[in-house]
C-alpha cells in the first residue's frame, strides 16, 4: 500500500492552481470555456460603462489569433499597495487570485466580476498577455507568459486620455482549440450595447476586414425593435419599463422589455450585472410568478378564463420574446460562470415590480391585453388536450412491446445503463444496421427519408406526421413540456445518417426535432451523432476509413509518402445501406472502434438564434446566413 504522508502534499504558488484545474474557473477547455475569458474581460469593462465612468469598448480578434479589450474607464491603478511596496496593483491584480477593487461598494456600486478571479485567470490560461493603462498622465504597460510577469510595469508617455486594454493570446496547452468564433464575439458585444444604455461598444473583426458598431440609446426598447418586427406581434405595443432605483436599499437597476409574437416558440434572456444568466435564477421565476398572477387576474376579471382551465407559466410564455436585467449590488450566482442567479429576496421584489407595472399595462389598454389573454387561453386549452392525449410506453412486458413502432427492432436489455437506439435513414441503412448491431443492447428505429422540420410546423401537422409520432413512441417519454427524462426507454439516442449532405440535411432536421422537444435528453447527455466514414481507401492488405474529402486526401498523402508507388483504391460509399454489416460495425457501430459525437449546447441563446435563423419561416436569414459564411466554403463549392 502505497505511503501516504507530507511528501504527497503539493503547494501550487500564484495560478498554478488555476491551470491545473481550469475547469473550476470557466467550466472546461471546451469552446465555451475558451470564449468565457473574453466574457470576463468585458464583464470588468462593462463595469465601468455601469458605474458611469466609461462610454466606449473596443473587442478586437486580431489577425494573430489574439483578443483585445479596450475601455476608456478610469484605468486600472498602477501605485503600490501598502501590503505589497514592491508590486504595483495591476501586477497583483493580474497574478493574484480574489485581488479586486469590487470586494466593497466604494469603486463600483454594482459588478459583474466580484470575486477577483476573472482578469487572473485570463491571464494564467493565455500564452501571453499584455496590459495597457492610460492614466494619472501617462501610458503604462506590462506583459505576462502563462500568468508570470515577463516583464516590469513600464511608464511609457504620456497621454491625457484614461482607460484599460487586455490583449492575450490563449494558450494551446490548455484549449484544444484557440480559435475564437467571430459571430459569437458580435453577439456578446450587442449584448453588452444594449444591456447598457448609450454605450458604444465597437467589435473588429481584423483577419476579414470587418467592423460591427452597437449603441441602443433607449436599451431594451431598441433590441427588441431590431430582434421583432411589428408585423410578428400579436399586439405592436412591448410591455417594458425601468426602475432607477430597485432593491431594498435603491441602489440597483431593473430594466425589461417583452413582446409577444404569433410563433409557437419564444426566447427571453436573463441578465444580472450585464452578465448572461442562461439557466435564469430568481429573477426569472419572480417574471414568470408575476406574468401568470397578472394574466389570471385580468381574465378572471374580464371573465375570459373557461371553467377547468388556468395558466401556467408556458402558456403566458410560449412567443414571448424579450429581456430582463438587473444591476444589482452583491449579486450571488452559481458558479464562476455565473449561469444562474440565487439571490434571496430578489426574486420577489421582481415579482412585485414586474406585476405592478404589468397591471397598468393591462387595465390601460384593456383591448390589447384582452388579444393577449386569449391566446393564452388557447395556448392552456391545447395543452390540457395534449396531456389528455399523451401515452407512456415502456419495456415492462412483452406485450407493451406490440404498441411500438413497426420498424422499430428493440433489443433485449431494458438497462438504460447500456442500452442505444440508432435513428437511420430508410430501410436500407436500417437493413444493414439491424445486422451489424448487438442486438442485446442496441435497437433501430429505421425512419422514412427527410422527418418535419418542426421549426416550420404548426402542431397538427407535428402532432400527424408518422415519423415524429414513431420517433416518440420509441424513446417512450413524452415531448415538449411533457418530456419525462425518467421514461426514457435508452441511454443513449444516437443520429446514424449518411455521411453526405443529404445526410447532413435529415441530421440537422432531427437535431431540430430534439431541441425543441425533448431538451433534456441533450441536457443530460443522452443523444449523439455517430460518425460513418464516407471513403474506404486501401493499399494492399491495408485498409483505412475517412469521414471527408479533407481525410481522405490527408490519408492518401500518407499511404504514398510510405509507398510511393503503390496504388491507393478508393470506394466512396453513396450511404449506410451500400456497407455491408461487417463494415458498419466496425467503422460506426460497435463500441470498441467506433466515434461518437455528444450533442452539447454551451449557448443556449446562440443555439436559439441559429435554429431560428437556419431552420426556421423566413428564407431571409437563411440567405443571409449563406452571404455571411460564403468565404468559408469556397474552396468546396462545385462550378
Amino acid at each position: 500500500m502505497t505511503a501516504y504522508n507530507a511528501s504527497q502534499i503539493e503547494v501550487l504558488e500564484g495560478l498554478e492552481g488555476v491551470r491545473k484545474r481550469p475547469g473550476m474557473y470557466i467550466g472546461g477547455s471546451d469552446e465555451r470555456a475558451l470564449h468565457h475569458l473574453v466574457v470576463e474581460l468585458l464583464d470588468n469593462a462593462t463595469d465601468e460603462a455601469s458605474a458611469g465612468h466609461a462610454n466606449r469598448i473596443h473587442l478586437t480578434l486580431r489577425a494573430d489569433g489574439a483578443v483585445s479589450v479596450r475601455d476608456n474607464g478610469r484605468g486600472i491603478p498602477v501605485d503600490p499597495l501598502p501590503r505589497y511596496p514592491d508590486k504595483s496593483a495591476l501586477e497583483i491584480i493580474m497574478t493574484t487570485l480574489h485581488a479586486g477593487g469590487k470586494f466593497h461598494d466604494k469603486a463600483y456600486e454594482t459588478a459583474g466580476g466580484l470575486n477577483g478571479v476573472g482578469v487572473s485567470v485570463v491571464n494564467a490560461l493565455s500564452l501571453w498577455t499584455e496590459v495597457l493603462v492610460e492614466r494619472d498622465g501617462f501610458r503604462w504597460r506590462q506583459r505576462f507568459g502563462r500568468g508570470v510577469p515577463e516583464t516590469t510595469l513600464e511608464r511609457l508617455e504620456s497621454t491625457r486620455r484614461h482607460g484599460t486594454q487586455v490583449t492575450f493570446l490563449p494558450d494551446g496547452e490548455i484549449f484544444p482549440d484557440t480559435r475564437f468564433d467571430v459571430d459569437r464575439l458580435v453577439e456578446m458585444g450587442r449584448a453588452k450595447a444594449y444591456l447598457n444604455r448609450g454605450l458604444t461598444l465597437v467589435v473588429r473583426d481584423e483577419p476579414n476586414d470587418r467592423e460591427w458598431t452597437f449603441c441602443f440609446p433607449e436599451g431594451l426598447r431598441d433590441y427588441l425593435k431590431e430582434m421583432v418586427p411589428e408585423e410578428q406581434r400579436v399586439v405592436r405595443e412591448p410591455f417594458a419599463g425601468l426602475v432607477e432605483r430597485f432593491g431594498e436599499d435603491g441602489r440597483g437597476r431593473m430594466e425589461w422589455a417583452l413582446v409577444w409574437t404569433l410563433e409557437e416558440k419564444g426566447r427571453t434572456l436573463y441578465y444580472c450585472n450585464a452578465i448572461p444568466n442562461p439557466e435564469g435564477g430568481v429573477h426569472e421565476s419572480g417574471l414568470r410568478t408575476a406574468l401568470v398572477r397578472g394574466f389570471r387576474e385580468f381574465a378572471e376579471a374580464r371573465s375570459l378564463l373557461p371553467k377547468g382551465v388556468d395558466f401556467n407559466p408556458e402558456d403566458i410564455l410560449d412567443g414571448l420574446h424579450g429581456v430582463l436585467s438587473l444591476f444589482i449590488p452583491n449579486p450571488s450566482f452559481a458558479g464562476q460562470t455565473k449561469d444562474r442567479l440565487s439571490n434571496a429576496g430578489v426574486g420577489r421584489r421582481v415579482e412585485a415590480v414586474i406585476k405592478d407595472n404589468l397591471d397598468h399595462w393591462m387595465h390601460g389598454a384593456p383591448e390589447r391585453a384582452t388579444r393577449l389573454v386569449e391566446q393564452a387561453v388557447e395556448r392552456a386549452q391545447e395543452r390540457l388536450n395534449r396531456k389528455k392525449a399523451a401515452t407512456r410506453v415502456t419495456r415492462k412486458t412483452a406485450t407493451t412491446r406490440l404498441t411500438l413502432p413497426g420498424k422499430l427492432t428493440d433489443c433485449i436489455s431494458s438497462d438504460t445503463n447500456v442500452t442505444e437506439l440508432f435513428i437511420v435513414e430508410g430501410d436500407s441503412a436500417g437493413g444493414s444496421a439491424k445486422q451489424a448491431r448487438d442486438r442485446h443492447v442496441q435497437a433501430v428505429l429505421p425512419l422514412r427519408g427527410k422527418i418535419l422540420n418542426v421549426e416550420q410546423a404548426n402542431l397538427e401537422r407535428f402532432e400527424n406526421n408518422a415519423e415524429i409520432k414513431n420517433l416518440i413512441t420509441a424513446i417512450g417519454a413524452g415531448f415538449g413540456r411533457l418530456f419525462d427524462p425518467e421514461k426514457i426507454r435508452y441511454g443513449r439516442v444516437i443520429i446514424m445518417t449518411d455521411a453526405d449532405v443529404d445526410g447532413a440535411h435529415i441530421a440537422s432536421l432531427l437535431l431540430t426535432f430534439f431541441y425543441r422537444f425533448m431538451h433534456p435528453l441533450i441536457a443530460h447527455g443522452r443523444l449523439y451523432l455517430a460518425q460513418p466514414p464516407l471513403y474506404r481507401l486501401s493499399v494492399g492488405g491495408e485498409t483505412r476509413y475517412v469521414a471527408d474529402d479533407a481525410a481522405r486526401e490527408r490519408a492518401m498523402a500518407e499511404f504514398l509518402r510510405r509507398k510511393p508507388k503503390a496504388k491507393v483504391e478508393i470506394s466512396r460509399f453513396k450511404g449506410l445501406g451500400e456497407m455491408d454489416p461487417a463494415q458498419l460495425r466496425e467503422t460506426t457501430m460497435s463500441m470498441a472502434t467506433r466515434h461518437l459525437l455528444k450533442v452539447v449546447v454551451d449557448d443556449r441563446e446562440a443555439t436559439d438564434d441559429t435554429f431560428d435563423r437556419l431552420m426556421g419561416k423566413r428564407p431571409a436569414e437563411r440567405f443571409r446566413f449563406i452571404q455571411e459564411k460564403a468565404h468559408f466554403a469556397k474552396d468546396h463549392l462545385d462550378f
